[in-house]
């Protein structure tokens, strides 16, 4: 027979029990409600910070003048067959397109030609034209940045090692802003005369390089002969790159320089495209 005095001691215990279990889902309870506070207080936080950010990013870019230019032509059609004729006789039809893996960004072609005249020697030309296009982004205006470009191709061209009698000057009448770079590198092939032109019209920067040479035993070219033809090609590049974006922009043969326009000075560093110019080795081996 059970005893009832056990049956009542048990029943406190279990009270306690009890009332201690419904305590806990109150404290889940009210621990979930102050979480969701707390998420709120940050989503809060980070909505009155995120749309003020973008705001003043869009207002940022639109601040920005979109690039006059948008495009760029086929750099080895930049030249007529008149020209190409006068630069390269022997070599008109040799246009080498460089790849480019955006044509309406960068592209080049260049060409060469060798006239052998016998036990005389020969005459060798090389030609280059190389187009870049800047697009107005977060880093500033498209026609600023083709102008600090153009400062670092002028700086290159000036800086090329083994170059002699280097002289500047700039060139009228084509882009916003030209300028000559031509000097003296002798090399086991014979003595080339270097003519650099390098021009910026709007957002593009056109680097035209020529060179010429008299190779075993024949005269070497006059210098002042080159660069006049190599100013003659600059002219017609940069009206190519007006005719391809609809003549939109600068005139190509504008005398008078964009607000972007400064003396070109740069730095002591020479460019990629100075650098590659200035190697007739390759060329008086018909190479690149």
């Amino acid at each position: 027979m059970h005893r009832p005095v056990q049956r009542v001691g048990r029943a406190p215990r279990l009270t306690r029990i009890l009332v201690s279990a419904a305590a806990v889902p109150v404290m889940l309870v009210a621990a979930g409600c102050s979480s969701d506070s707390d998420s709120g207080d940050d989503a809060q936080k980070s909505a009155s910070v995120t749309p003020d950010a973008k705001v003043s990013e869009s207002a940022s870019a639109d601040a920005i003048q979109p690039a006059a230019y948008a495009t760029l032509p086929d750099p080895c059609s930049v030249l007529s067959k008149k020209t190409l004729g006068e630069l390269v006789p022997k070599g008109s039809k040799s246009g080498k397109k460089g790849e480019s893996d955006d044509a309406a960004q960068r592209g080049n072609c260049n060409w060469s030609s060798l006239d052998n005249n016998g036990v005389k020697g020969s005459q060798f030309r090389w030609l280059n034209v190389a187009l870049l296009r800047f697009d107005s982004d977060t880093r500033g205006a498209g026609d600023e940045q083709a102008h600090a470009y153009f400062e670092k191709q002028v700086t290159g061209a000036q800086s090329v090692k083994g170059a002699k009698g280097a002289k500047s000057e700039p060139v009228a009448g084509t882009g916003d802003e030209a300028t000559a770079v031509r000097y003296d590198l002798k090399k086991k092939e014979g003595s080339f005369k270097q003519q650099t032109i390098v021009t910026r019209v709007e957002n593009v920067v056109v680097t035209l390089d020529y060179n010429g040479a008299g190779l075993a035993g024949e005269k070497t070219p006059d210098a002042a002969d080159l660069l006049k033809d190599a100013e003659k090609a600059a002219k017609e590049a940069v009206a190519a790159v007006a005719a391809a974006n609809g003549d939109g922009g600068a005139s190509a043969s504008s005398s008078e320089p964009s607000s972007s326009s400064k003396a070109s000075s740069g730095s002591k560093a020479p460019s990629k495209s100075a650098s590659k110019s200035a190697s007739p080795s390759k060329s008086a081996t018909k190479k690149d």
